[in-house]
């Protein structure tokens, strides 16, 4: 049985005096793929958020064992934990290129640094095309691609992703999710990833969370909510 990597007890998460999370009770699993499912509104975002120290919350949070709920931003990202926000957040006026080495900012290992952007350009074949265009001007795909890249330069034990298929055709989306499906299985990156498209999230994921008004409804393996009809008419509408 896998480990756990990361876990949350009776989160709540806060934006000034609205609470947003109420109690919630998930964990992801060392090499696995964990998805948080919802409704626009449902509080998704801010659960990431609160994973990765952007909003101010309560309970209990514990990486790899250790607790880090209330620690800084960077100290997280230290630990492994890769944050890929919605909307990409690519440095538009920079090269895909420079994007990559940003990503890699908190290291000092330049030849390793330059290994693991060659390894980026494996997983990504159009980014080595592009490297040095702008950002600003790559297609929506190539910028998600370049965000999730850059993100692999922290060389993180957890990816968090949000949204990732947000505005991209559907031939995109799956290069972009068998991409990850690679990533986790080779690079054994574990992976929390909030997504609208709920059937595609479920077919990628061990484990999935589904939650409502900043509240958890259902957890469970994916196969089985997935193969749970009332479920899917109920929460996921498809």
């Amino acid at each position: 049985m896998s480990a756990t990597l990361l876990e949350a007890k009776g989160l709540c998460a806060y934006y000034g005096a609205t609470q947003a999370l109420f109690g919630l009770d998930l964990a992801v699993e060392a090499g696995g793929i964990t998805t948080l499912l919802g409704a626009n509104g449902a509080g998704k975002t801010t659960a990431l958020r609160a994973l990765s120290g952007m909003v101010r919350v309560a309970g209990e949070i514990r990486f790899d064992g250790r607790p880090i709920a209330g620690r800084p931003v960077e100290q997280i990202v230290r630990l492994g934990i890769a944050h890929v926000p919605q909307g990409r957040g690519t440095f538009v006026r920079q090269t895909v290129e420079e994007n990559l080495q940003i990503g890699a900012m908190t290291r000092h290992d330049h030849t390793e640094i330059a290994t693991d952007i060659d390894r980026v350009y494996g997983y990504f074949p159009r980014l080595r095309e592009r490297r040095r265009q702008q950002a600003g001007t790559l297609s929506g795909g190539e910028q998600q691609m370049l965000a999730v890249g850059r993100a692999m330069m922290l060389r993180p034990r957890l990816m968090l992703l949000d949204e990732p298929s947000f505005g991209l055709a559907p031939l995109i989306v799956q290069e972009l999710f068998d991409i990850l499906r690679a990533l986790n299985r080779e690079a054994n990156v574990s992976i929390l990833l909030v997504e609208q498209n709920a059937s595609l999230a479920l077919d990628l994921a061990d484990h999935a969370y589904l939650i409502e008004t900043g509240r958890l409804v259902i957890k469970g393996p994916s196969r089985d909510i997935r193969d749970d009809e009332t479920v899917r008419r109920s929460y996921l509408g498809y």
